[in-house]
């Protein structure tokens, strides 16, 4: 939703209107909560008008504007998602071969590697050979496979030279982010392309709640208190990174602050609080990982890679 404001500037004996554009999230915009109300175009327009003006006189809370990335840095995201979709098709295919084996009694074993060898010389339990068709359509899938494996480490050589020889603001905090421990190639680029390489953070609140790592309480006087889970309102290939990452946070960083902030707090607790804990754990490293691009500031405890 593009709701515009417009400004008249004047020099000398010229005028001249100045456009500027304000990208709303439509979900954060007040609506009346009443369970039966008038609804229009006209209505809906006019009520706009009104959260513009009270925008533009400073009350900065009645929406959220939207940050639009440019064409730069929309191009940027492109190899990471190709990469990930990729990597979903390989998946399936995997899956699909496997599971037409096991049809026929089967077993090549976990991993791609197995799916290679036991496709070379296949027998069904009987010690019968497969039948055509079937085989024709595996050998098809295995070539299908062949290619996108070709594809996946194509991208991923290219993402490897970006890093070697940074160009822009975006690579260089991609290899930043590579000097600490528990922070791989992946996670790296996804952090900085997706997050925080073209967003513009303000504070720790901002980086919880783009990432849908925020929590949300329900208190309503002194009996009805509770919380109720984060809000998940965030980019999610972000958020499910951030807690992957925490989790090899403990493992490679154990002796950081946060890593013993959670033991401390979580680490006696069931399976169920060391979840919990762990989306905490996330949130808080995100913002540590925000600092540390913006002032270079290594979160407390942390170590970085030998190299």
């Amino acid at each position: 939703m593009r709701p515009g404001g417009t400004g008249f500037g004047c020099t000398g004996t010229w005028c001249r209107w100045e456009w500027r554009n304000r990208v709303v999230d439509s979900s954060s915009i007040e609506v009346n909560r009443r369970a039966r109300r008038a609804k229009t175009d006209q209505l809906d327009a006019m009520k706009l008008v009104v959260l513009l003006v009270r925008y533009e006189s400073g009350e900065k809370k009645v929406w959220s504007v939207v940050r639009v990335p440019n064409v730069s840095e929309e191009d940027g995201r492109q190899l990471g998602r190709e990469l990930e979709s990729l990597k979903k098709e390989r998946t399936s295919h995997c899956n699909r071969i496997r599971g037409l084996l096991a049809s026929q009694g089967v077993d090549v074993g976990a991993g791609r590697v197995g799916i290679r060898r036991g496709l070379e010389a296949v027998r069904l339990w009987d010690g019968s050979a497969l039948p055509a068709d079937l085989r024709a359509r595996l050998e098809r899938e295995r070539e299908r496979l062949e290619l996108l494996e070709a594809q996946i480490q194509t991208l991923e050589k290219q993402r490897r030279e970006r890093v070697a020889e940074p160009v822009g603001r975006a690579l260089e905090q991609v290899r930043q982010l590579l000097q600490l421990r528990a922070i791989g190639m992946n996670s790296a680029w996804l952090f900085v392309m997706e997050f925080f390489g073209w967003r513009q953070f303000r504070n720790r609140r901002q980086v919880g709640g783009l990432s849908g790592l925020s929590p949300t309480p329900y208190s309503s006087g002194d009996k009805l208190q509770h919380e109720q889970g984060i809000d998940k309102a965030g980019n999610v290939r972000v958020r499910t990174m951030a807690i992957e990452i925490a989790w090899g946070w403990l493992r490679w960083q154990p002796q950081s602050e946060l890593s013993r902030w959670y033991r401390e707090r979580f680490g006696k607790g069931n399976s169920r609080s060391r979840r919990v804990g762990i989306v905490a754990l996330a949130r808080k490293l995100l913002v540590a990982l925000w600092r540390y691009l913006e002032t270079g500031l290594i979160p407390a405890g942390a170590e970085l890679k030998a190299s």
